[in-house]
């Protein structure tokens, strides 16, 4: 792992800047699930995954209680992070159909994926100061990646905060619309593509489906030329 991706990471799993989030981790942490009574949740801010020469990267808004919060990986562990990585393989990105915990062995084909925040909030509802203090880690991420060529955000939240911080990066004055597997240049190097968030709701209720997750992922990683 590189040094700086390696500091960064420590920094991010003792991050107690935010005592909501904190106290909400260890809640989550002790009282667990019934299935995963036996378990040992990784109960820390959960950082990103992959390597910094990474082309594409994929940002969600948060870890979940019991997906990134209990393995200590982004999107691993639930049902959002089963879809996400079943579409990922079979868009030619991901070596396994599935993402368990942190010894799986799975490796990303030029691929980054984190959160916009690193520890999941009550609801999934952060506060504006709590987004705060973690873009500066997200922005230390999107500034290691320097051979990025296109980022896939997974909901609403992810790409419109995704858009604040390069609006105020790269001082941007134009409007970016949400819309699920659209084109859109943060610069000319960068390309931004909106996606539906995988969770259960929108894939059981049709608004995301496995083909148009696989699509979009193909034209990504097309873009990235990876």
């Amino acid at each position: 792992m590189d040094i700086r991706l390696n500091h960064l990471n420590k920094t991010i799993t003792n991050c107690k800047k935010c005592p909501r989030l904190v106290e909400y981790v260890k809640k989550v942490s002790t009282t667990k699930r019934k299935q995963n009574l036996d378990e040992i949740y990784w109960g820390k801010p959960v950082p990103g995954f992959g390597n910094l020469n990474s082309k594409m990267a994929i940002i969600g808004l948060a870890p979940a209680a019991h997906g990134g919060t209990r393995t200590g990986r982004a999107f691993t562990g639930d049902k959002s992070g089963d879809f996400l990585f079943k579409c990922l393989y079979e868009a030619g990105i991901s070596n396994h159909p599935f993402s368990k915990n942190l010894n799986d062995n799975l490796k990303l084909k030029s691929t980054y994926i984190t959160n916009f925040l690193k520890c999941v909030p009550p609801e999934d509802k952060p506060l504006s100061d709590e987004l705060i203090n973690c873009s500066n880690y997200f922005d230390k991420e999107i500034l290691f990646l320097s051979k990025l060529r296109v980022i896939v955000t997974l909901g609403k939240v992810a790409f419109d905060n995704c858009i604040k911080i390069f609006k105020k990066k790269f001082k941007i004055d134009k409007k970016f619309n949400f819309k699920h597997g659209s084109i859109q240049y943060l610069s000319k190097d960068i390309i931004i593509i909106p996606s539906y968030h995988p969770s259960p709701r929108n894939v059981n209720t049709k608004l995301l489906s496995e083909k148009m997750m696989i699509s979009l992922l193909v034209k990504a990683k097309k873009l990235s030329k990876i």
